[in-house]
Protein backbone atom coordinates (compact mmCIF):
# COMPACT_ATOMS: atom_id res chain seq x y z
CA UNK A 1 0.00 0.00 0.00
CA UNK A 2 1.15 3.75 -0.74
CA UNK A 3 0.44 6.08 1.82
CA UNK A 4 0.75 9.91 1.88
CA UNK A 5 0.58 11.76 5.35
CA UNK A 6 0.00 15.17 5.14
CA UNK A 7 -0.90 18.31 7.36
CA UNK A 8 -3.57 20.59 6.36
CA UNK A 9 -2.20 23.30 8.57
CA UNK A 10 1.33 23.33 7.00
CA UNK A 11 2.25 25.34 3.95
CA UNK A 12 0.68 28.66 5.47
CA UNK A 13 -2.63 26.51 6.42
CA UNK A 14 -2.86 26.00 2.75
CA UNK A 15 -2.73 22.17 2.60
CA UNK A 16 0.48 20.27 1.10
CA UNK A 17 -1.45 17.75 -0.68
CA UNK A 18 -2.59 20.69 -2.87
CA UNK A 19 0.87 19.84 -4.72
CA UNK A 20 0.47 16.90 -6.05
CA UNK A 21 -2.11 17.04 -9.32
CA UNK A 22 -5.18 15.16 -9.12
CA UNK A 23 -4.88 14.42 -5.00
CA UNK A 24 -8.52 14.19 -5.07
CA UNK A 25 -8.09 11.14 -6.79
CA UNK A 26 -5.19 9.30 -5.07
CA UNK A 27 -7.49 7.29 -3.52
CA UNK A 28 -9.05 5.50 -6.81
CA UNK A 29 -5.41 4.64 -7.63
CA UNK A 30 -4.40 2.72 -4.63
CA UNK A 31 -2.73 5.94 -2.51
CA UNK A 32 -4.22 6.11 0.88
CA UNK A 33 -4.30 9.86 2.00
CA UNK A 34 -3.84 9.98 6.07
CA UNK A 35 -4.10 13.62 7.99
CA UNK A 36 -1.27 13.66 10.67
CA UNK A 37 -3.82 15.31 13.22
CA UNK A 38 -5.37 13.00 15.78
CA UNK A 39 -3.02 9.87 13.78
CA UNK A 40 -2.10 7.00 16.28
CA UNK A 41 1.85 7.08 14.82
CA UNK A 42 2.09 4.00 16.85
CA UNK A 43 -0.59 1.69 15.31
CA UNK A 44 0.36 3.21 12.10
CA UNK A 45 4.17 1.94 12.10
CA UNK A 46 3.19 -1.32 13.55
CA UNK A 47 1.20 -2.30 10.05
CA UNK A 48 3.86 -1.40 7.93
CA UNK A 49 5.38 -4.14 5.97
CA UNK A 50 8.29 -4.17 3.68
CA UNK A 51 6.27 -3.87 0.75
CA UNK A 52 4.71 -0.37 1.39
CA UNK A 53 6.18 3.30 0.71
CA UNK A 54 4.80 6.09 2.98
CA UNK A 55 5.60 9.66 1.64
CA UNK A 56 5.55 12.71 3.33
CA UNK A 57 4.08 15.82 2.01
CA UNK A 58 5.07 18.94 3.90
CA UNK A 59 7.84 20.93 4.67
CA UNK A 60 10.51 21.13 7.50
CA UNK A 61 8.06 21.36 10.38
CA UNK A 62 6.10 18.45 9.03
CA UNK A 63 9.44 16.32 8.96
CA UNK A 64 10.41 17.44 12.32
CA UNK A 65 7.24 15.95 13.57
CA UNK A 66 7.36 13.03 12.37
CA UNK A 67 10.85 12.23 12.73
CA UNK A 68 10.16 12.97 16.46
CA UNK A 69 7.16 10.75 16.05
CA UNK A 70 8.67 7.74 14.91
CA UNK A 71 12.31 7.74 15.94
CA UNK A 72 12.09 4.73 17.99
CA UNK A 73 10.64 2.66 15.38
CA UNK A 74 12.09 0.56 12.59
CA UNK A 75 10.41 1.37 9.81
CA UNK A 76 10.21 -1.86 7.44
CA UNK A 77 9.68 0.58 4.42
CA UNK A 78 10.81 3.45 2.15
CA UNK A 79 9.81 6.68 3.49
CA UNK A 80 9.82 9.55 0.61
CA UNK A 81 9.58 13.58 1.26
CA UNK A 82 7.55 15.18 -1.20
CA UNK A 83 9.16 19.21 -1.76
CA UNK A 84 6.05 21.52 0.27
CA UNK A 85 5.89 23.60 3.05
CA UNK A 86 7.94 27.02 2.95
CA UNK A 87 11.04 25.88 3.72
CA UNK A 88 12.52 22.34 2.72
CA UNK A 89 15.72 23.07 3.95
CA UNK A 90 16.11 19.34 4.70
CA UNK A 91 15.84 18.39 1.12
CA UNK A 92 17.93 21.27 -0.04
CA UNK A 93 20.13 20.05 2.17
CA UNK A 94 20.19 15.95 0.95
CA UNK A 95 20.28 17.17 -2.83
CA UNK A 96 16.65 16.47 -3.70
CA UNK A 97 15.79 19.61 -5.72
CA UNK A 98 12.07 18.30 -7.04
CA UNK A 99 9.75 15.36 -6.83
CA UNK A 100 10.86 13.45 -9.66
CA UNK A 101 13.82 11.92 -7.94
CA UNK A 102 12.61 10.67 -4.61
CA UNK A 103 15.07 9.39 -1.57
CA UNK A 104 14.78 7.33 1.06
CA UNK A 105 15.12 9.34 4.45
CA UNK A 106 15.28 6.73 6.49
CA UNK A 107 19.14 6.85 7.12
CA UNK A 108 18.80 10.86 7.76
CA UNK A 109 15.90 10.62 10.32
CA UNK A 110 18.26 8.34 12.71
CA UNK A 111 21.09 9.16 15.47
CA UNK A 112 19.39 12.28 15.12
CA UNK A 113 21.01 15.17 17.85
CA UNK A 114 18.66 16.46 20.73
CA UNK A 115 18.43 19.45 22.01
CA UNK A 116 17.45 20.32 25.71
CA UNK A 117 15.41 23.48 26.50
CA UNK A 118 13.17 24.26 29.51
CA UNK A 119 13.60 20.87 30.95
CA UNK A 120 12.38 19.20 27.34
CA UNK A 121 13.92 17.46 24.95
CA UNK A 122 13.35 16.99 21.39
CA UNK A 123 14.96 15.40 18.52
CA UNK A 124 15.80 17.87 15.17
CA UNK A 125 16.72 17.63 11.78
CA UNK A 126 17.98 20.97 10.23
CA UNK A 127 19.58 22.90 13.30
CA UNK A 128 18.22 25.15 16.53
CA UNK A 129 19.15 28.63 17.01
CA UNK A 130 19.29 31.01 20.09
CA UNK A 131 19.06 34.44 18.83
CA UNK A 132 18.24 36.89 15.86
CA UNK A 133 17.12 33.08 13.94
CA UNK A 134 14.39 32.53 16.78
CA UNK A 135 13.41 36.19 16.93
CA UNK A 136 12.63 36.14 13.09
CA UNK A 137 10.82 32.69 13.48
CA UNK A 138 8.77 34.25 16.15
CA UNK A 139 7.78 37.94 14.32
CA UNK A 140 7.25 35.40 11.17
CA UNK A 141 4.80 33.02 13.11
CA UNK A 142 3.14 35.91 13.73
CA UNK A 143 2.85 37.72 10.67
CA UNK A 144 1.22 34.30 9.26
CA UNK A 145 -1.62 34.21 11.61
CA UNK A 146 -2.38 38.05 10.26
CA UNK A 147 -2.07 37.21 6.61
CA UNK A 148 -2.34 33.49 3.89
CA UNK A 149 0.40 34.70 2.15
CA UNK A 150 3.66 33.27 2.42
CA UNK A 151 6.04 35.19 4.41
CA UNK A 152 9.86 36.03 3.85
CA UNK A 153 12.45 35.49 6.46
CA UNK A 154 14.79 37.76 4.77
CA UNK A 155 12.89 40.93 5.27
CA UNK A 156 11.80 40.33 8.65
CA UNK A 157 15.54 39.59 9.93
CA UNK A 158 16.79 42.77 8.09
CA UNK A 159 15.02 44.87 9.60
CA UNK A 160 15.92 43.25 13.45
CA UNK A 161 19.59 43.64 12.38
CA UNK A 162 19.06 47.21 11.19
CA UNK A 163 16.99 48.31 13.93
CA UNK A 164 15.22 46.31 16.80
CA UNK A 165 17.58 43.14 18.18
CA UNK A 166 19.36 43.48 21.41
CA UNK A 167 22.66 41.52 21.39
CA UNK A 168 23.16 39.99 25.04
CA UNK A 169 26.72 38.59 26.33
CA UNK A 170 26.39 34.94 25.91
CA UNK A 171 29.13 31.40 26.34
CA UNK A 172 29.36 28.97 23.95
CA UNK A 173 30.47 25.58 25.38
CA UNK A 174 31.75 23.01 22.76
CA UNK A 175 32.54 19.62 24.36
CA UNK A 176 33.69 20.70 27.73
CA UNK A 177 35.56 24.32 26.64
CA UNK A 178 33.73 27.69 26.79
CA UNK A 179 33.78 30.69 24.38
CA UNK A 180 32.61 33.84 26.11
CA UNK A 181 31.35 36.42 23.49
CA UNK A 182 30.03 39.98 23.92
CA UNK A 183 27.12 41.54 21.83
CA UNK A 184 25.95 38.18 19.75
CA UNK A 185 23.82 38.00 17.11
CA UNK A 186 22.77 34.62 16.95
CA UNK A 187 24.00 30.96 18.11
CA UNK A 188 23.30 27.76 16.06
CA UNK A 189 23.85 24.57 15.75
CA UNK A 190 23.33 22.50 12.83
CA UNK A 191 23.19 18.80 11.96
CA UNK A 192 22.75 19.91 8.51
CA UNK A 193 24.13 23.02 6.84
CA UNK A 194 20.67 25.53 6.42
CA UNK A 195 18.04 26.63 7.98
CA UNK A 196 14.99 29.80 7.33
CA UNK A 197 14.36 28.52 3.97
CA UNK A 198 17.91 28.72 1.75
CA UNK A 199 20.71 30.04 4.21
CA UNK A 200 23.50 28.42 4.23
CA UNK A 201 24.53 29.03 8.07
CA UNK A 202 27.09 26.07 8.28
CA UNK A 203 28.08 25.07 4.97
CA UNK A 204 31.00 22.69 5.79
CA UNK A 205 28.70 20.82 8.26
CA UNK A 206 28.10 17.24 7.19
CA UNK A 207 25.18 15.54 8.56
CA UNK A 208 26.66 12.38 8.18
CA UNK A 209 29.56 12.54 9.94
CA UNK A 210 28.20 12.02 13.64
CA UNK A 211 28.88 15.68 14.91
CA UNK A 212 26.72 19.26 15.07
CA UNK A 213 28.39 22.33 14.16
CA UNK A 214 27.77 25.50 15.99
CA UNK A 215 27.98 29.17 14.04
CA UNK A 216 28.37 32.24 16.53
CA UNK A 217 27.34 35.52 14.74
CA UNK A 218 29.08 38.32 17.50
CA UNK A 219 30.27 41.95 17.43
CA UNK A 220 29.95 44.36 14.24
CA UNK A 221 28.48 47.48 13.76
CA UNK A 222 24.99 47.31 12.22
CA UNK A 223 26.01 48.50 8.99
CA UNK A 224 28.53 45.80 8.75
CA UNK A 225 26.77 42.92 9.90
CA UNK A 226 23.75 43.36 7.42
CA UNK A 227 26.47 43.11 5.15
CA UNK A 228 28.22 39.48 6.07
CA UNK A 229 24.19 38.26 6.79
CA UNK A 230 23.04 38.73 3.38
CA UNK A 231 26.39 36.46 2.47
CA UNK A 232 24.86 33.78 4.37
CA UNK A 233 22.81 32.79 1.46
CA UNK A 234 25.72 31.11 -0.44
CA UNK A 235 27.67 30.47 3.27
CA UNK A 236 30.50 32.96 2.37
CA UNK A 237 29.68 34.39 5.73
CA UNK A 238 32.18 32.32 7.17
CA UNK A 239 35.27 34.39 5.99
CA UNK A 240 34.60 36.87 8.31
CA UNK A 241 36.33 35.27 10.73
CA UNK A 242 36.40 38.59 13.23
CA UNK A 243 32.39 37.73 13.55
CA UNK A 244 31.72 34.39 12.66
CA UNK A 245 32.73 31.30 14.53
CA UNK A 246 32.18 28.20 13.76
CA UNK A 247 33.05 24.83 16.29
CA UNK A 248 32.10 20.90 15.32
CA UNK A 249 31.74 18.63 18.35
CA UNK A 250 29.56 16.45 20.52
CA UNK A 251 27.99 18.57 22.73
CA UNK A 252 27.11 21.96 22.42
CA UNK A 253 25.32 24.02 25.58
CA UNK A 254 24.55 27.71 24.68
CA UNK A 255 23.67 30.34 27.51
CA UNK A 256 22.73 33.97 27.13
CA UNK A 257 23.19 36.46 29.49
CA UNK A 258 19.32 37.73 29.02
CA UNK A 259 16.20 35.70 27.94
CA UNK A 260 15.83 35.53 23.74
CA UNK A 261 13.61 33.35 21.25
CA UNK A 262 15.12 29.97 20.25
CA UNK A 263 14.01 28.28 17.19
CA UNK A 264 14.03 24.32 16.32
CA UNK A 265 13.74 23.52 12.80
CA UNK A 266 11.90 27.16 12.75
CA UNK A 267 9.34 26.14 15.47
CA UNK A 268 9.56 28.73 17.99
CA UNK A 269 10.27 28.74 22.05
CA UNK A 270 9.70 31.96 23.59
CA UNK A 271 12.07 33.42 26.52
CA UNK A 272 15.28 31.13 26.27
CA UNK A 273 18.10 31.88 28.28
CA UNK A 274 19.64 28.01 27.58
CA UNK A 275 19.49 24.79 25.50
CA UNK A 276 22.04 22.01 25.27
CA UNK A 277 22.19 20.00 22.08
CA UNK A 278 23.84 16.37 22.50
CA UNK A 279 24.75 13.99 19.26
CA UNK A 280 24.36 10.49 20.28
CA UNK A 281 27.55 8.19 20.22
CA UNK A 282 25.76 6.05 17.78
CA UNK A 283 26.16 8.60 15.48
CA UNK A 284 29.97 8.46 15.69
CA UNK A 285 29.26 4.45 14.95
CA UNK A 286 27.38 4.67 12.08
CA UNK A 287 30.17 7.43 10.50
CA UNK A 288 33.29 5.24 11.14
CA UNK A 289 30.91 2.49 9.70
CA UNK A 290 30.31 4.82 5.84
CA UNK A 291 34.28 6.15 6.29
CA UNK A 292 35.15 2.29 6.31
CA UNK A 293 33.28 1.04 3.74
CA UNK A 294 34.16 4.22 1.48
CA UNK A 295 37.90 2.64 1.68
CA UNK A 296 37.11 -0.33 0.70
Amino acid sequence: MNYILYNPKSNNENNDLNIIHGAEKLEDIGVQKICWLGLDVEEFCSKLTEDDRVMICGGDGTLHYFANNTYDFDLPCPVYALRSGTGNDFLNDLGQTDNEQLIDIRPYIKNLPEVEVNGEKRKFINGVGLGIDGRVCAEVENAKKKTNKKVSYTPVALKLLAYDFKRPNAKVTVDGVTHEYKNIWMAGTMKGRYFGGGMMVAPQQDRENGKVSIMAMHGGSRVKTLAVFLKIFKGTHIKHREMIDIFEGHEIEVEFETPSDMQIDGETVLGVTKYVVRVPRAADAEAEKNAEALMV
